[in-house]
């Protein structure tokens, strides 16, 4: 028979051409099952990720853009789960409030964008890791990551924060104890110092261009966001 992917013929379970399964099972209750638990297992799963991560975050996305890329889950997996979990985190005990605020009486555009990234900072977070990326690239430009390799470094680092939040969001809910200033620092710390470590964990100099980049990161996120609202503005009234 021929392959239903690629039309290469096939005597075997598997196509020689492009790997696809001749006879492809049902989806039923087991399969969800068995794909949650590929997910969430802790070799080269979820856990196993987020551990990686946690301990030797540099090292770990050096390895996965130069030499293995099996050993860690996807980068947009997953930023798309950890800003997933944030957002349940968030929605179920509502601790965004406590870091990130923004009120203005008067409508505009610019008013409606920050209310927007109050209430889903976690997808707010991921776009302003693009500016950071891009402070990341001017600061560290004398090292040989493209801006696509970089962001990839920010998916990963980005997600860790995202957790980050979820874990003082979640005790915060249930000790009622006003934690989440800290979680931002700690969040904050954590993003150095993986940007530091992923260029040349050796080097002081590392760390503190990877504080300035995120710096820099959040605040040209702000103004453009800003400048967006002006423009949106401007277009309406005219």
């Amino acid at each position: 028979m021929n392959c239903k992917n690629c039309n290469n013929e096939v005597n075997l379970n598997y196509c020689p051409n492009c790997g696809q399964v001749v006879n492809l099972k049902r989806i039923n209750g087991h399969y969800l099952i068995h794909e949650i638990e590929h997910v969430l297992h802790f070799e080269r799963g979820i856990l196993y990720t987020i551990k990686e991560l946690l301990t030797n975050p540099g090292q770990n996305v050096r390895n996965y853009l130069t030499e293995n890329r099996s050993r860690l889950v996807k980068p947009i997996i997953f930023i798309i789960v950890t800003s997933l979990i944030y957002s349940l985190s968030s929605s179920f005990f509502h601790f965004e409030d406590g870091y990130v605020s923004y009120s203005e009486n008067k409508k505009s555009a610019t008013s409606a964008i920050f209310k927007w990234v109050q209430g889903h900072y976690g997808y707010a977070n991921i776009i302003m890791g693009v500016f950071i990326a891009l402070w990341s690239k001017l600061f560290f430009r004398k090292y040989e990551f493209n801006i696509f390799e970089i962001l990839i470094l920010l998916c990963f680092v980005m997600g860790i924060g995202m957790l980050i939040y979820s874990v003082f969001g979640i005790v915060q809910g249930l000790t009622h104890f006003n934690i989440m200033q800290f979680a931002a620092i700690v969040g904050f710390v954590y993003t150095t110092w993986a940007i530091g470590q992923f260029y040349e964990k050796g080097k002081i100099i590392n760390y503190v261009k990877a504080f300035f980049a995120y710096i820099l990161g959040m605040l040209t996120f702000t103004l453009s966001a800003i400048l967006l609202g002006i423009l949106i503005d401007l277009i309406i009234k005219h």
